[in-house]
């Protein structure tokens, strides 16, 4: 049987780390690599705790159950924006405390790559914007499917998603409340198999700004990724271009990222200048510089709580589809204020 010492020499790291990960201490300080390369090992060796060896924590209808995690992202992208990261963790944790067993997959591969699997699965949890014309690479037939981040069949499938418009409607009446008329936006078309995403996001800030009059297509930069670099390029694109808004609502902090060094590098001041706020808070968003206000979205919850989904419909056979919106909230800290005076 394995033990959190085996663990420890394959992760690489101590004892006391893998024994407080796999207890999730909230006070321990890893990076989100650490923490998924301890949970791979430990699933690797079937590691349980104290807990599922007497017989706790066992899904109850069989003895044991297999899923695929299929991910929207690859590996490398999760690794440029953490948000699909922390949601897979988040999935993973609550899989190895139901030793439930669990094959990964990735739609950037080529396809969710369900021929791969093996043994037949029990159920599947599919993170990242999926629509309806992606159902067809799933399954026929199996209503154990459980989406994460979007919801493209909910009268048939279980999904867990964040209200999006409500958080941008709130991020956008906090800016105009400082004082921002102009107020611009930063944010990705991402193609998912040559197919352009939508964004909840973009189309709330549109239709929001446009209600109140003060909306300038003027100040709206999209580019093809969510990633720092991106939002690195279309800040500069936004200095160069003349005229800033005195305020930008970006799509997603890791863009955030970029944006403040563009901004950082043309010597303008945040947010004596110009103000940003950010979307999702993901670990580095206090500590950037200055600190970024931004959305807080529970991502590793949504992933816990898509494993729960699953396990309960698996057990229970349960018909009827749930859709569970969770909460997120405007985090203000230093990276927003009121708007400077300008020359008019």
């Amino acid at each position: 049987m394995a033990t959190i010492k085996d663990i420890a020499q394959q992760a690489n790291v101590s004892i006391a780390t893998v024994s407080r990960v796999l207890n999730y201490d909230p006070g321990i300080s890893v990076t989100d690599e650490t923490r998924k390369r301890i949970f791979e090992v430990a699933q690797k060796l079937n590691y349980k705790t104290l807990r599922e060896r007497n017989g706790n924590g066992q899904a109850p209808a069989k003895d044991r159950y297999r899923i695929g995690l299929v991910s929207w992202y690859s590996e490398q992208e999760e690794m440029l924006d953490p948000y699909y990261l922390a949601i897979r963790l988040g999935a993973e944790k609550e899989c190895f405390q139901r030793q439930i067993e669990m094959f990964k997959m990735f739609v950037q591969d080529g396809d969710a790559g369900l021929d791969r699997a093996g043994e037949p699965l029990d159920g599947i949890v599919a993170i990242g914007r999926f629509e309806k014309e992606d159902l067809e690479r799933f399954p026929v037939g199996m209503t154990n499917i459980v989406f994460v981040d979007s919801s493209p069949d909910e009268n048939r499938f279980d999904s867990v998603v964040i209200d999006l418009r409500k958080s941008v409607s709130e991020v956008l009446d906090y800016l105009i409340g400082l004082g921002h008329t102009e107020i611009g936006y930063i944010g990705g078309h991402k193609k998912v198999n040559n197919r352009p995403v939508k964004d909840e996001r973009e189309l709330e800030f549109v239709e929001r700004l446009t209600v109140r009059g003060i909306y300038d297509p003027k100040f709206v930069y999209t580019g093809d990724n969510l990633y720092a670099e991106e939002g690195y390029k279309l800040m500069k694109a936004a200095i160069e271009g003349g005229r800033l808004p005195t305020a930008f609502f970006i799509e997603n902090d890791s863009m955030a990222v970029g944006a403040l060094r563009a901004l950082h590098e043309a010597e303008l001041q945040v947010p004596h200048d110009i103000s940003i706020v950010g979307c999702n808070d993901i670990p580095i968003s206090a500590y950037m510089q200055p600190p970024l206000t931004t959305v807080k979205v529970h991502m590793e919850h949504m992933g816990e709580t898509a494993v729960e989904l699953l396990a309960d419909r698996m057990a229970g056979g349960r018909d009827i589809a749930r859709k569970i919106i969770l909460p997120a909230r405007l985090l203000e800290r230093e990276s927003s204020g009121r708007p400077p005076r300008r020359n008019t």
